[in-house]
């Protein structure tokens, strides 16, 4: 099958899903001023095809409506039933709608095994952020029971690990590689350790980490998804790219235009949920990516290919460069500043280097650009005094190497 065909066929199963979608949702307040705006009439929607006049909704766009009129900036049905409020840095609020696994993640967990009789360490975070959450309910939905162990805590997270029996992961890869170190650290019986599948995501999984990690997990499969969207897509071990997710419409995207990739260009993802209560329609993730034919002939996403914004991910949270202004805006003795990310040991690092002014009292500009910092982006990093900053590489420079 070409590449063509297996697009075709893609769009073609969506397209009663879509039809069915927008008319039960021109009752949303913000997707009915999109569509007039764009001259759609959403009961005529009869396909992907038609539903792709609508512009992308970018996601500084969702920041700005939410402002305008909180909490939800309209996009949600009246009667939409809404268990859980997070917040994503923007602030962007994202609703958790009632429903099993209204995220779809138990399809990648299911896909590798995941079932009755497992026990999942749920390492993404359940503050505020949706991702700790979401992977719960997809593991919840296989029938396995999950142990909430977030983010930290590593050395109780390592003796959870041999003292119940723990046999799946969801979380960074990084972070995977650390809980492995810590177990042997402990010199805790090796075997105990049952932890033979893992879901991550939010972070690249360089062929060096999965290397890594594989000694010791046999299945570690990477997923995509965002906390607006939930799962995307996901490998299925043949290693050929990341295989769509039911319930979801994904399309790649010309940036700027909007106008939908037929072919192995590079574009934006752009997802629409298929749901009346929460049509999030044309939304712009800022991720790239490009299709690509799987070795069964199905359409597979290339992977994240890297982004079409200024945000950068770090430590599988994003960071902004508005965020960042709006930390570091008058802060005293601050003179200028810089966010540096680099990576050691298949680890994130995040370092602020500020410039100081004349007279500036050095131990508490730290402590005080260090607080403001872990307060308002969430994020420890190392602050380091500078003498001067290099011209024109903006308020963050990404040095990673993924090769």
């Amino acid at each position: 099958m070409s590449l063509d065909a297996a697009l075709q066929s893609y769009l073609q199963n969506l397209d009663d899903a879509v039809s069915r979608m927008m008319a039960e949702a021109a009752r949303v307040p913000a997707l009915a001023v999109r569509c007039a705006a764009a001259g759609v009439d959403p009961s005529a929607v009869r396909s992907v095809a038609d539903l792709s006049a609508l512009p992308v909704l970018p996601k500084d766009e969702v920041v700005a409506l939410q402002a305008q009129d909180p909490p939800f900036g309209g996009l949600l049905a009246d009667d939409a039933d809404v268990v859980r409020v997070f917040q994503s840095p923007g602030p962007l609020y994202e609703p958790q709608l009632a429903g099993a696994d209204s995220w779809r993640w138990g399809q990648v967990l299911s896909s590798i095994g995941v079932g009755l009789g497992d026990t999942v360490l749920n390492c993404f975070g359940y503050h505020l952020s949706p991702a700790g959450a979401m992977m719960e309910s997809g593991a919840l939905v296989t029938g396995a029971r999950v142990l909430p162990g977030g983010i930290g805590n590593q050395d109780l997270q390592a003796r959870a690990i041999a003292d119940l029996g723990v046999t799946a992961y969801t979380g960074l890869p990084s972070y995977l590689k650390v809980l492995v170190e810590r177990f042997d650290e402990a010199g805790l019986p090796r075997e105990r350790w049952r932890l033979d599948k893992a879901m991550v995501t939010a972070e690249p999984l360089p062929d060096s980490l999965r290397a890594l990690l594989t000694e010791r997990v046999p299945t570690v499969r990477m997923a995509y998804g965002t906390g607006e969207t939930g799962l995307l897509a996901y490998e299925n071990g043949d290693g050929a790219g990341l295989v769509l997710a039911d319930g979801v419409l994904v399309q790649v995207c010309e940036i700027g235009t909007g106008v939908p990739i037929t072919d192995e260009t590079e574009g934006e993802v752009v997802v629409t949920l298929l749901r009346p209560d929460y049509p999030l329609v044309r939304f712009g993730t800022g991720d790239l990516s490009g299709w690509m034919l799987g070795p069964d002939g199905s359409l597979r996403l290339r992977g994240v290919l890297g982004r079409t914004g200024a945000a950068v991910k770090v430590k599988g949270m994003f960071l902004h460069p508005a965020q960042v202004a709006t930390v570091m805006k008058d802060v005293p003795g601050v003179a200028d500043y810089r966010f540096v990310i680099d990576r050691a040991d298949h680890k994130d690092i995040l370092r602020c280097e500020v410039v100081a002014l004349d007279g500036a009292d050095a131990d508490g500009l730290v402590a005080e650009v260090g607080s403001r910092v872990r307060d308002g982006l969430r994020f420890n990093a190392e602050v380091v005094l500078v003498e001067a900053l290099s011209e024109g590489e903006g308020p963050i420079l990404d040095t990673r190497d993924w090769d």
